[in-house]
């Protein structure tokens, strides 16, 4: 089985917004062990960007990703602070290069 994970659109790594709601709304444990270990992502996920909202409860992350493990591996190293929602996304650009043909 081929492990790369590759956007058939874009034909490179996944582009993944993943959406992190810190477990208790807490954000504290979660950047102290950013502190601490840092990002802690293998090389095959990389981080691109990221946000919090402002009442510092849920981050919203944009990453590349080849391999699903990758993801899988990173996601194992936050699950007890991090519930986790992830959305595979296209650029606006991408999109519309999709649905012009359409208009």
């Amino acid at each position: 089985m081929d492990t790369a994970w590759i956007s058939p659109s874009r034909g490179v790594p996944m582009l993944l917004m993943i959406v992190e709601r810190f477990k208790g709304g807490d954000p504290v444990p979660v950047y102290r062990r950013f502190r601490d270990r840092g990002r802690l992502a293998p090389p095959d996920l990389i981080y691109m960007a990221s946000w919090v909202t402002e009442g510092l409860t849920t981050c919203y992350q944009l990453m590349e990703c080849s391999r699903p493990d990758a993801l899988e591996e990173w996601m194992a190293s936050w699950r007890d602070l991090v519930d986790f929602e992830v959305h595979a996304v296209l650029t606006s650009e991408e999109a519309r290069t999709i649905v012009a043909p359409r208009l």
